[in-house]
């Protein structure tokens, strides 16, 4: 029996093919040009998966289900929404423009229904597989029983599976028992710049088998099936299984006439195989031949909806680049455009009149009446726009400092961890913790022992059963508060932004954390950048760091990162020196990342501080002596602002130091060998030099326009120096991190840090060999701002 969806589906795959192609057309050849610049969109590698989404969005997914579309298919998700109701014409008209519908979807700048970006090539891919580990955590501590579980689609094209990301992220899922997780591969054959190389979709399958995923083939469609019915159609099937893709698609671009040519030359005048052919018109055999498993409504919603387990699985369907467009199958059409004259002609062949292309059913056979009746009931729409909130975790209003002469940030960073999980409150068991296999390293390890690890399954510490000592007990259960990874630093941080994204995509507020080895933040930039895209929130602890990690050598210690702190868009990075900082930090962490308002800058600091996101926290292994100060009102403030006086300025200072992070000692030291000659030298503690700068750039722009009494929290610090008044900063990093605050209040200012990889030694001869030693600074300052001649200076080596 026929599906009675069939015909609706047929119509809209129809419609959704003109809107994307239109779309994309319209912004290179009818929207205004005012830079002569070409736009783009990927007409052809948006068609060749136009059937799978029709199936997908029109029939076969439910609301709780969640899709990663494949980036250049973003015209046809566009063209799907807009259908749905939840894009505007308006959007769609300025595709690839400012404000307009995006170039690939983006759950931050589109305003349909995107559940999550894509653009970066394999990232999407790999999101949705974490994406479903986060929804078994969810489900593992009770939390959103009242909801079904969802499938995490993505929509993958095979010139993404080069990407080295998908591979780590498989093996993360077959150690964690991936489920509910689909992927489609768009197997078109063709990349960006060349046909896919033969037998590749053999080592997929291969591959996701090891893996422990189903693998289904979806390669011939059911006019192809019924043909192989019939007398010949052996030799027909045999004949396509062995074709090589250029053939196959050069034959697709070439048309019926050339398939009838070449398949006469390969299989002869055979009768059956002759009679088969002959009793299709050429028309009608390019339709037979380009009818692969990927282009088939009836075999797709068939192969889809008999899934009826939770095992992951990878569909490789068989498509044509380009399909139903006049450049399938060329093997340049990955940046082709339609002329003018191919649109003609294919806006024809859809019935649409000009002046009417944006119409939903212009063209269609079908009544408007009706297949807007099949849209507003279709599955996926049932519970309408699937962007949840969660109630705000309310946090304890200060963090308790430990109670150490000397500690390190880092080892204060476990101990406050350890304290928060002594409670038995709702803020503790939402802190969820996760790292590359560095867990122990990275002062997790208490936390661990008090909260347990995530797993579906029980698992008992053998160690501890058998009763052998260990310092750590890792049991495994549902109830586990701690995800262990293995060490790839791309799969902490597509944890991180699934974790991170909880609230929205489950209704569930997770309060994550990651930690990882600093320099080996750039091993997952690429991950970390799109997170913050996304717009996911979590807490990135970042330790070791520095050349301060003395005796681990160059490839361990970290030179970028700070400036990689303050570049990231989306994150918020600090450096605390000292214990009693990083409480505060953590704490206002902890509700920054629960922040989503659209607030103005703060006026006191000019920050984004309503909006919240992400943070970062650069910690140290190096042990410091601990001040004891009161973390309450002003000095609280200052430090989530950024900096404060740890020496306040006398009233005509010649020199001021300001420090960032583990050199706080140096940086102390040296105020106080020039304060033998120099009485008012200052001494500014910097938490944060992103805050600072961020506010300061904000304060800048805010004065451009006109609010002329704006003042960063930077300006208010630095104003009462004179003019005359000159700045040494110092930090573990590369020193412009801090250079710019000369030019804040236009002090002159020598910037002290580290350029070059080091070397294994102590802390002493590596902040020697970089110039990060107290007699540097002080060396530095006599040349910036001369002195009176002082026996302290640093001989000549």
């Amino acid at each position: 029996m026929s599906d009675p969806r069939l015909p609706y589906l047929e119509e809209l795959e129809r419609k959704i093919l003109w809107l994307s192609t239109w779309t994309i057309h319209h912004a290179n050849h009818v929207r205004p040009s005012d830079d002569g610049l070409k736009v783009g969109g990927h007409q052809a590698s948006s068609a060749s998966l136009a059937t799978i989404m029709t199936a997908l969005y029109m029939a076969v997914l439910r609301p709780e289900d969640r899709v990663a579309v494949k980036p250049h298919a973003s015209p046809i998700f566009h063209a799907i929404q807009y259908l749905f109701g939840e894009q505007s014409r308006t959007n769609l008209e300025r595709f690839r423009s400012y404000k307009g519908a995006q170039s690939y979807p983006s759950r931050t700048k589109d305003t349909d229904d995107v559940d999550f970006s894509t653009g970066s090539v394999g990232l999407g891919v790999a999101q949705t597989l974490f994406a479903s580990l986060v929804q078994d955590f969810i489900h593992g501590h009770g939390w959103n029983q009242d909801r079904p579980e969802g499938r995490m689609i993505a929509l993958v094209g095979d010139a993404e599976m080069d990407e080295g990301n998908i591979f780590e992220a498989l093996l993360e899922g077959w150690k964690h028992g991936l489920r509910n997780t689909w992927w489609i591969i768009d197997y078109n054959r063709q990349s960006l710049d060349a046909v896919i190389r033969e037998g590749v979709y053999a080592r997929f399958e291969a591959l996701f088998r090891a893996f422990g995923w189903d693998v289904i083939i979806l390669k011939h469609g059911s006019l192809q099936q019924a043909a192989f019915a019939e007398p010949g159609g052996d030799r027909l099937r045999d004949w396509i299984d062995a074709c090589p893709n250029q053939l196959y698609s050069a034959l697709t671009f070439s048309g019926g006439a050339a398939w009838r040519r070449r398949l006469m030359d390969d299989l002869g005048d055979q009768g059956p195989v002759a009679a088969l052919l002959e009793r299709r018109s050429d028309e009608e055999l390019a339709r037979l031949m380009t009818n692969l498993g990927g282009h088939d409504l009836p075999g797709l919603l068939d192969v889809f909806e008999r899934i009826d387990h939770d095992r992951p699985t990878v569909f490789i369907a068989y498509t044509v680049k380009g399909m139903g467009l006049p450049l399938a199958g060329h093997k340049d059409n990955h940046a082709g455009l339609l002329t003018r004259e191919q649109l003609d002609t294919f806006r024809t062949a859809n019935h649409v009149r000009p002046g009417h292309e944006w119409e939903p059913f212009e063209g269609l056979r079908m009544a408007p009446g009706d297949l807007r009746a099949f849209l507003d009931a279709v599955p996926f729409r049932a519970r309408g726009r699937r962007r949840y909130e969660a109630a705000r975790i309310e946090v304890p209003a200060q963090l308790a400092t430990p109670d150490h002469a000397v500690l390190s940030t880092q080892a204060g960073f476990g101990l406050i961890l350890n304290d928060i999980g002594r409670t038995d409150s709702e803020f503790a068991a939402r802190i969820v913790t996760t790292s590359p296999d560095v867990t122990v390293s990275t002062n997790l390890g208490a936390w661990v022992n008090r909260r347990g690890l995530f797993a579906k399954e029980e698992m008992q510490d053998l160690f501890r059963a058998e009763r052998i000592p260990s310092t750590y007990n890792w049991t495994f259960s549902t109830k586990g508060q701690h995800v262990e990874l293995g060490i790839a630093e791309m799969n902490l941080f597509l944890m991180l932004s699934a974790l991170g994204l909880s609230h929205s995509l489950f209704g569930e507020r997770l309060l994550p954390i990651g930690t990882l080895y600093d320099p080996f933040i750039q091993r997952g930039l690429d991950a970390l950048n799109y997170a913050c895209y996304q717009d996911a929130r979590f807490i990135v602890v970042a330790t070791p760091s520095g050349v301060t990690l003395a005796p681990e050598g160059g490839a361990h210690q970290s030179i970028s990162t700070p400036m990689i702190g303050m570049a990231q868009d989306g994150l918020a990075a600090f450096e605390p020196a000292y214990v009693d900082e990083l409480a505060i930090i953590l704490r206002f962490a902890f509700d920054y990342l629960q922040r989503s308002g659209d607030a103005d800058p703060d006026e006191r600091s000019w920050l984004r501080d309503a909006r919240g996101g992400s943070v970062y926290l650069r910690l140290s292994t190096r042990s410091l002596e601990q001040p004891h100060r009161s973390l309450t009102g002003s000095f609280a403030q200052q430090v989530v602002d950024g900096a404060y006086w740890m020496r306040e300025p006398g009233p005509n200072p010649q020199v001021v130091i300001a420090y960032m992070g583990a050199v706080a000692p140096e940086a102390i030291e040296a105020v106080g060998l020039m304060a033998e000659d120099r009485r008012d030298v200052g001494l500014l503690a910097i938490t944060s030099a992103d805050r600072l700068n961020a506010g300061w750039t904000a304060a800048q722009r805010a004065r451009e326009s006109g609010a002329i009494h704006a003042r960063s929290h930077i300006e208010r610090l630095l104003a009462p120096l004179p003019s005359n008044c000159c700045l040494v900063t110092v930090l573990d990093g590369y020193p412009a991190t801090l250079a710019w605050l000369g030019s804040v209040m236009g002090h002159r200012t020598r910037s002290l840090g580290v350029e070059h990889f080091g070397e294994t030694g102590t802390i002493a001869d590596l902040y020697r060999r970089h110039g990060l030693d107290a007699q540097s600074i002080v060396a530095a300052a006599e040349v910036i701002a001369p002195g009176r001649p002082i026996r302290y200076l640093r001989p000549a080596s």
